[in-house]
């Protein structure tokens, strides 16, 4: 089989993809707002199996400061009650029939530095991922020079071409990262 011409476009998509995953991460980060995405990483055990939250119940934002769950099945809502206290995200939810209510209690200085600290670990983790990205492409290239697919020329500017998506990628990991850290400090 001969080797194909690498397409940049290719990594260029692998590279916007760890930016939404970075941003699908963010939106689980707690900050002083209420936000349905909140609880999406929250596990309750329901007909003998562990489902996300969104699988038993509908998730809504009432006002800034609350979030209510309507659960479906009134034998769930004692396990959805125990799997949102048990999540590690500070809330503790009002039972109110299948509704439960939860008040997003304003953070402490020190809650906001832990999750700044967080969301930094996070967009690292997205920047190795990108950096990865990086390293097959110009792996990629380098194979395709080797197989005489492409020229030593059309290589070196390929390789140019993929450290400026890769620098663009990082640019909006940390803008991405900068407004989170602005929007979690904001009191």
């Amino acid at each position: 089989m001969p080797a194909e011409k690498p397409v940049l476009s290719r990594y260029r998509d692998r590279m916007d993809k760890a930016i939404a995953a970075l941003k699908d991460e963010f939106a689980s980060l707690r900050t002083g707002r209420a936000s349905a995405n909140l609880l999406d990483q929250v596990m309750v055990e329901a007909y003998g199996a562990t489902t996300p939250i969104s699988a038993v119940a509908a998730i809504s934002v009432p006002e800034p400061r609350a979030i209510s769950v309507s659960v479906w099945d009134r034998g769930v809502v004692a396990a959805v009650d125990k799997a949102i206290r048990s999540s590690g995200l500070g809330l503790n939810p009002v039972v109110e029939g299948q509704t439960l209510r939860i008040p997003i209690p304003p953070l402490t200085e020190e809650r906001r530095r832990d999750l700044t600290k967080i969301a930094a670990k996070y967009a690292e983790q997205q920047k190795v991922a990108i950096r990865n990205v990086r390293r097959d492409a110009n792996d990629d290239l380098k194979k395709a020079e080797k197989d005489s697919v492409i020229n030593q020329d059309e290589q070196k500017r390929m390789e140019t071409e993929v450290q400026k998506m890769t620098d663009e990628a990082v640019k909006r990991v940390d803008e991405t990262l900068k407004i989170k850290e602005q929007e979690i400090m904001q009191v």
